[in-house]
């Protein structure tokens, strides 16, 4: 047996009086890890029946000295355990099951659990910044912070956290900062870090330079142009990419550490209907290379389609009840656990639910997920 899961989350501290445990803490979260990937998880009552149900498979890998823990000992655990000691366990394991693949996209996106707020104690919903590797399919960190607006300061916290040389690190609008471009550089990575009105004058300057090169097809500049079509479900989407190297207007560019291109997208939806669309979404970058600008563009995505949106249905974060004490912030980073597990399991190639149902009714497919 595998026991990485095991290895790295016995160095949490357990936040109880030694002398007063009849469990360990290891045994609490394996458990607990498991119910979750089954879908036992909707209360804390529901996650002790499952390790009842479950116990004479749980005695093949943990101790268990006095069976499994009571719903009231699970909710105390989770209360009290320190989110950023778990947070830190989670870095070394994920980096641990990472496979490192140069030039991979990562991106950093902030995610509000909605049903963390507790409007009886004037309690505001936690916000997680996250980082994501595309390419991997991995959640590789996550920080809490208080408010959507502190993503500026937690951001370069996580990147330095993380190894991502090498790599490509997208952010939306509100994490185009000079300090975030900075530290991604020198952390020997590349950005694409998207632009909107929270930047007004870069904003304006790179979109009136971008549309007057394109609109009036004026051609004393070069720059390097792909073109993507997909289609779905009878709606077209065709993307135009275009990568500028002439920074000449841009009268902040030695305040970008790296910063060699300016680029956009260009998309056209046409819809079953008929119906078109059209939209540019500019961006600042350390790349010069509109292969890779493209990519990470695209690979940005992952983080709202494979982790936020994953979060949302096939964890129903935003219906969680746990809303007391450290239990919202562990719990977050328990269901980033469990996502991990299922998307490095590869052996079936069917979605995250039916993993999760198969995890259920087969034991040992179960162990498969989260020891080997």
């Amino acid at each position: 047996m595998n026991s990485s899961l095991i290895n790295h989350f016995s160095k949490v501290s357990d936040p109880r009086i030694e002398n007063k445990c009849k469990h360990k803490l290891i045994d609490i979260l394996i458990i607990t890890i498991c119910a979750t990937i089954c879908r036992f998880d909707e209360s804390w009552e529901s996650i002790q029946e499952f390790g009842e149900l479950k116990i004479d498979w749980f005695k093949n890998f943990l101790e268990l000295p006095n069976g499994i823990p009571s719903h009231d000992t699970l909710r105390r655990i989770f209360l009290l355990l320190d989110p950023a000691e778990l947070q830190n366990a989670f870095y070394d394991w994920a980096n641990s099951i990472r496979k490192y693949i140069k030039g991979e996209t990562i991106a950093v996106d902030g995610k509000t659990s909605r049903g963390s707020k507790d409007s009886s104690l004037n309690k505001k919903a936690i916000h997680t910044v996250s980082a994501w590797a595309n390419e991997c399919q991995l959640v590789l960190g996550q920080i809490k912070v208080d408010e959507k607006s502190n993503e500026i300061t937690a951001i370069p916290e996580l990147l330095d956290l993380l190894d991502i040389a090498g790599c490509t690190v997208t952010i939306d609008a509100m994490g185009t900062q000079k300090k975030i471009a900075k530290t991604i550089i020198d952390n020997k990575a590349d950005y694409v870090l998207a632009l909107k009105g929270n930047h007004e004058n870069l904003h304006d300057n790179v979109r009136n330079y971008i549309d007057n090169q394109l609109d009036k097809k004026i051609t004393d500049r070069t720059y390097e142009t792909l073109k993507t079509t997909d289609s779905n479900h009878g709606r077209i989407e065709e993307r135009n990419y275009h990568l500028f190297m002439n920074l000449d207007l841009i009268e902040e560019k030695s305040e970008w550490i790296g910063l060699r291109g300016l680029g956009v997208v260009e998309s056209k939806i046409i819809n079953n209907n008929g119906k078109e669309s059209f939209e540019r979404r500019y961006y600042i970058t350390s790349l010069n290379d509109i292969k890779r600008f493209s990519k990470d563009v695209r690979g940005h995505w992952g983080v709202e389609n494979s982790l936020h949106w994953t979060l949302d249905v096939a964890f129903n974060e935003d219906k969680s009840t746990r809303k007391k004490g450290n239990s919202p912030a562990n719990s977050t980073v328990l269901r980033h656990i469990v996502l991990n597990l299922l998307k490095k399991e590869k052996s079936k190639k069917v979605s995250t639910n039916r993993k999760r149902s198969l995890a259920c009714m087969l034991p040992e497919y179960l162990e498969k997920i989260v020891f080997a």
